[in-house]
């Protein structure tokens, strides 16, 4: 794997939940990983070895941060707020098909949640995490959910976080943030591998 010469920010979800598995949206309901899902987390650890990072940021929740301790750095490991998972409100445990039942044509980035956040609002909180990020200047890894990671990388690029829409993350995986020729040219390294 090449290095850059610039700094990167390794994304990392977290491993699979019950909830993940069958497709019921978790923001803020603090669930376990699966069996699977920790085995799977420890995998990260072989995907990161012999790396260093100036820091290491974890979501608050227990499936990210167990995820960040079964990948090797738990230790390491810092909780920041801003890195929770997007808050469903009144969607939250339910799956997509359930909402659209009572919300035809709904869409999570377009139309954000009743009683939770908007995309505009996990935008804001990832634009919060690009600064601090760049403040670094060094490697940083983060381990969150799907959702936000999803802003976070619009936000990245400069990208609408509605944008988000666009990339997909699967459980345990990992992608990689960058630059191509300077600093001022954020770029997307890898996406979403396992």
């Amino acid at each position: 794997m090449q290095m850059s010469a610039f700094p990167e920010i390794y994304l990392v979800r977290h491993g699979e939940t019950e909830w993940s598995a069958s497709g019921k949206h978790t923001g803020l309901t603090d669930i376990p990983l699966t069996p699977a899902g920790e085995e799977a987390a420890g995998r990260v650890a072989e995907r990161l070895q012999g790396l260093s990072f100036q820091a290491v940021w974890s979501s608050p929740s227990q499936r990210a941060f167990k995820t960040c301790t079964l990948a090797g750095f738990g230790s390491a490991g810092v909780k920041k707020a801003d890195l929770a998972e997007w808050d469903y409100g009144a969607y939250e445990g339910l799956t997509t098909k359930q909402i659209l039942i009572e919300r035809p044509g709904w869409r999570l980035f377009r139309d954000g949640c009743p009683d939770g956040e908007a995309a505009e609002d996990v935008g804001a909180r990832a634009d919060r995490i690009v600064n601090e990020l760049r403040d670094v200047n060094g490697n940083v890894l983060v381990f969150s959910s799907s959702h936000f990671l999803r802003v976070l990388a619009a936000r990245w690029l400069g990208l609408p976080p509605q944008d988000g829409a666009l990339f997909v993350l699967d459980t345990a995986s990992t992608s990689v943030l960058g630059y191509e020729h300077s600093l001022g040219e954020p770029i997307i390294r890898r996406w979403n591998q396992r």
